[in-house]
């Protein structure tokens, strides 16, 4: 199964694809993290990311292909993946359908975790107050959500114009919401 996890910040992506992952038997695979261990690791591709981000700007989309791209030749790929934080954008949507087709490795399913916009501002509130965290004011939140909105949102058009998304609704418990995601792909929870 490959599959790529779309919502807004705060929508329990992360949260999901951990649990997917377990329930797929496939790798879970955040750009985040591949970045931040490509840079650690002293990759051809982490070191040029390293020296971006030391001046103060983003990784460009194809060095994050690029990671993507290595990542994915990995064998535990073979059966699948969970794509967590990417693509953010259409521009990216489009170079990984591209990436994914010269794999032999199209995208299964999208599956969008649907959560109202001001439940995301609690949650992730909540989630600042626990972790002692001052960054994530009601404000801050609102104005990551619009970023969200402006480019990543246009993205949910792209899978859903190709026929690969679903919706599914993002609140409630843990487990509910993984029974809701491994139903709308087709998936038994395991027993």
């Amino acid at each position: 199964m490959r599959l790529v996890l779309l919502g807004a910040p705060g929508s329990g992506k992360g949260t999901q694809a951990s649990r997917l992952k377990e329930a797929l038997g496939v790798p879970h695979i955040s750009t985040g993290d591949l970045l931040r261990g490509a840079v650690a690791a002293g990759t051809a591709l982490g070191l040029q990311a390293k020296a971006v981000m030391e001046r103060g700007e983003l990784v460009s989309d194809d060095i994050v292909l690029g990671m993507l791209e290595e990542r994915l030749g990995a064998g535990d790929c073979g059966a699948g993946f969970i794509l967590d934080g990417y693509p953010r954008n259409s521009a990216q949507a489009n170079a990984l359908d591209a990436l994914l087709a010269r794999l032999g490795q199209p995208v299964d399913v999208a599956v969008l975790l649907d959560v109202d916009t001001e439940l995301l501002i609690e949650r992730i509130a909540g989630r600042a107050r626990a972790e002692g965290r001052s960054d994530d004011t009601p404000e801050t939140v609102r104005n990551r959500l619009r970023v969200y909105n402006d480019q990543t949102a246009p993205v949910i058009g792209f899978y859903e114009a190709a026929g690969t998304l679903v919706r599914v609704d993002g609140v409630g418990s843990m487990d509910e919401i993984t029974a809701r995601v491994l139903a709308a792909i087709g998936h038994a929870p395991a027993a």
